[in-house]
């Protein structure tokens, strides 16, 4: 009996996660582990609400709070989660940026061409080579795992934090789409003159060749450069709030709607995740909150059937959880991770066990 074997064995799922273990509770190494979880706690040009970086870290803490008997994954704690090391470097970089950031976001609220003033324009161009080399990192440490067979899951951190991700995906899938659900677009070209916005994700992904289509869920914020750029976009469907709920009243099911959209998508997917696609009170302490928004059992079930349906999921990223005075977004997050994790698991041919019928 391999070590891991015996570890399933003698763990009880029904008690209280181990203390000293990894995320979840659960009592497994990397190397006995299906999915890794790769933290990246990192906000820098943010310009509204802050918290995400410490996002990975509440997540994290709230997790061993989450039953390990999924309804839908009964016996997906088998396959092993792992997370890997928050990187202390990692959020004193992003902290120290922060603090440059801040004065150039000011700048420009008040009109100032940042261009014009030498001391804000190093400091812009430094954010903009530091989040370059963040992206570089992030890449080799994806490639890094998936080299080991590992299904990797990317946990923000602000939303500019995955495109590093999408590129080590790139390196390995020739084609392949994104289901990305947000009440923003983030289509934004260099936001506030940061080349790697959390606002211009969608922009600076578009622009790698594998990626053949966007579709974007739950959206019901954006500017006319966005618009403008998502028309023109073969590349880019765009499924609005408001678009959704008033198919809902007009007497269109959810499955339906649900259907529609899993069906524009390739072969392969990857599924991009902020959290304020969510209604508010789901995430009362997310950075750029917007009124409206998809509930909980809505996106559940949308990925459910993702993951049931002839499509291959390969990566999933999820962003912009930001803690509050209490556990209430971790908590939130370390569910909606869970399941995350459990669709990866069993569209990729793990034994998730059977849905519980009650």
């Amino acid at each position: 009996m391999s070590t891991k074997e015996e570890k399933i064995k003698n763990f009880d799922p029904s008690q209280p996660g181990l203390a000293d273990a990894t995320i979840f509770g659960l009592p497994f190494t990397a190397d006995e582990s299906e999915i890794i979880v790769v933290p990246v706690p990192w906000e820098v040009t943010v310009s509204y609400g802050a918290g995400a970086s410490l996002g990975p870290k509440a997540i994290f803490d709230a997790s061993f709070q989450v039953d390990l008997l999924h309804e839908e994954f009964p016996d997906l704690w088998k396959a092993g989660i792992f997370m890997d090391e928050i990187s202390e470097d990692c959020l004193f970089e992003s902290k120290r940026l922060k603090a440059l950031a801040q004065p150039i976001i000011e700048s420009l609220e008040h009109g100032e061409d940042v261009q014009s003033l030498p001391v804000l324009n190093a400091n812009q161009d430094a954010i903009n080579r530091a989040s370059a080399s963040l992206n570089k990192h992030i890449e080799e440490r994806v490639q890094s795992w998936m080299a080991q067979g590992k299904k990797v899951i990317l946990l923000g951190g602000d939303h500019s934090t995955p495109l590093g991700y999408y590129n080590a995906l790139a390196a390995n899938c020739a084609n392949f789409g994104i289901l990305h659900f947000d009440a923003h677009m983030d289509l934004r070209d260099a936001y506030e003159g940061f080349t790697y916005s959390h606002a211009s994700i969608m922009f600076n992904t578009i622009k790698l060749p594998q990626v053949t289509k966007l579709i974007q869920v739950g959206v019901r914020d954006f500017c006319e450069q966005e618009v403008a750029l998502a028309k023109e976009s073969e590349k880019i469907h765009v499924f609005t709030d408001a678009y959704l709920k008033s198919k809902q009243f007009e007497g269109d099911n959810w499955q339906s709607q649900v259907d529609h959209i899993i069906n524009l998508l390739p072969e392969h997917v990857a599924i991009s995740f902020d959290i304020d696609a969510l209604y508010q009170w789901y995430c009362p302490n997310t950075g750029t909150p917007v009124p409206g928004g998809l509930s909980y059992e809505q996106v559940t079930y949308m990925l459910s059937k993702l993951a049931t349906s002839n499509k291959k999921i390969i990566g999933i990223d999820l962003v912009e959880v930001a803690p509050g005075d209490d556990e209430w977004d971790g908590n939130v997050g370390a569910r909606l991770l869970f399941h995350l994790c459990g669709i990866f698991a069993k569209n990729n041919g793990f034994d998730t066990g059977e849905k519980i019928q009650f």
